[in-house]
């Protein structure tokens, strides 16, 4: 068995190890099947045009398959897992130097998602020995491909309040109901399931976290896209008719769901952290482009265009001491707190002002969509459109601001409006 080339090294010695680690294994060629900079998961990236589906087809080139190997050798999948579980324990700083040495070398880090990133976690946490040891194996290969079915038309972010039904049969659950916002579907194989397997309990229990093959067409389940303003469909609705599955598969045992989906949360709040550091590195790369954007078709020569461009690359240096500063605070065994809402809000509202910025610079050019099928946009249209949805997503702007003022600030709560009076008539 050969040496661990990343054994017992630091996070300043990991990344000239993953450095030359990446010369030596990565394909000739590979850079070039697509731009693998571009997070499909990472909503607003220039480039972000690039679909699930276009990302999917691009993972089955040989030049990928032949990497993806080399990952699963090096154990550079999942590595933030435990070492028990296939991983490395690797932690933020680690973590960082990972993602930022890929993505300076332009090849794909090999995610499992949501697999990696929320079920496993989940079933190392809460899952049974039978059941860690057969699903999380095939999260690292890739065999398992999750998509997450919690959010419901009539529920919101207000899960205890979920209806989708669940019904014990024998050694099988039955799953029916509705979930809605539901990503990675066009590509997922697997999906969780929070549903309702005792209604008679109070709305917090009688939930359970069941996970089950995700087949649309078949087995009682169907797919929609949900088409966006963007013309892309990353959400899809899915509807359960009957579905099947097994009893064995539920995660912490009937009627325990809320607690495995607190658990999933808490890893999906810790994911969006360490997804942080491909956030920091595809703003800096937008903004480049957005620079290089101006010099070309001259409206860098206007002076309150170079202000405003100014004023962007403060705010992306400052996206970066902050993450960086947050890194620090995680390896030295700090909680940062609510010192991410004030980070979510500031990247946020930073890209929806850069946005705006972008279609100035495009001129009125950028109110035209450019040929071809479908509703096709160019990058800086996309960034636009997209970018307001980052004020809404894991948490809108004005949560976050009560957050900030509530939690941080120790300002009063905010008031709950007043039920309107009924009018009367003499």
């Amino acid at each position: 068995m050969s040496e661990d080339p990343f054994a017992a090294a630091s996070a300043d010695e990991l990344r000239v190890l993953l450095r030359e680690w990446i010369r030596r294994n990565a394909p000739r060629g590979l850079t070039t099947v697509i731009d693998w900079c571009v997070r499909v998961d990472l909503p607003g990236s220039v480039g972000s045009a690039i679909s699930e589906t276009d990302y999917a087809r691009a993972q089955q080139d040989p030049l990928f398959r032949d990497w993806e190997q080399r990952c699963l050798q090096a154990r550079l999948v999942c590595p933030s897992w435990p070492e028990q579980f296939g991983g490395r324990g690797w932690r933020a700083p680690e973590m960082t130097a990972l993602d930022e040495e890929f993505f300076l070398a332009g090849v794909p880090r090999i995610d499992r998602v949501q697999g990696e990133s929320m079920v496993g976690p989940s079933i190392m946490l809460h899952g049974t020995g039978e059941q860690q040891a057969t699903l999380l194996p095939k999260i690292i290969s890739g065999e398992h491909r999750y998509c997450q079915g919690f959010s419901e038309p009539d529920a919101g972010s207000d899960l205890a309040s979920a209806r989708t039904r669940g019904v014990v049969e024998g050694e099988e659950v039955v799953i029916t109901g509705q979930k809605v916002w539901t990503s990675r579907f066009a590509v997922a194989n697997m999906i969780f399931v929070l549903c309702r397997t005792d209604p008679e309990q109070s709305k917090h229990r009688g939930l359970s976290y069941v996970i089950l093959p995700f087949t649309p067409g078949r087995n009682g389940i169907e797919a929609r896209p949900i088409r966006q303003m963007t013309g892309g469909h990353e959400f899809g609705e899915v509807f359960f008719d009957g579905a099947r599955a097994r009893l064995s598969d539920v995660v912490g045992g009937l009627g325990n769901g809320w607690q495995v989906v607190q658990s999933t949360l808490g890893f999906e709040r810790a994911a969006a952290g360490r997804a942080t550091t491909m956030l920091v590195l595809s703003r800096e790369r937008e903004l480049a482009a957005l620079v290089e954007l101006a010099r070309s078709n001259g409206a860098a020569a206007d002076p309150l265009v170079r202000q405003r461009l100014a004023w962007a690359h403060t705010q992306v240096r400052l996206l970066r001491a902050t993450w960086e500063r947050t890194v620090e605070e995680v390896a030295s065994g700090r909680d940062p707190g609510a010192q991410l809402s004030t980070w979510k809000l500031f990247w946020s509202e930073y890209h929806l002002r850069l946005g705006s910025l972008a279609l100035d610079i495009a001129g009125p050019g950028g109110l035209v969509r450019p040929g071809g099928g479908g509703y096709a946009l160019d990058p800086w249209q996309d960034a636009f459109l997209v970018a307001h949805s980052g004020t809404i997503y894991a948490g809108t702007s004005e949560v976050q601001r009560n957050i900030i003022g509530e939690g941080t600030l120790g300002l009063p709560r905010e008031p709950k409006p007043r039920e309107p009076k009924q009018a009367g008539f003499s």
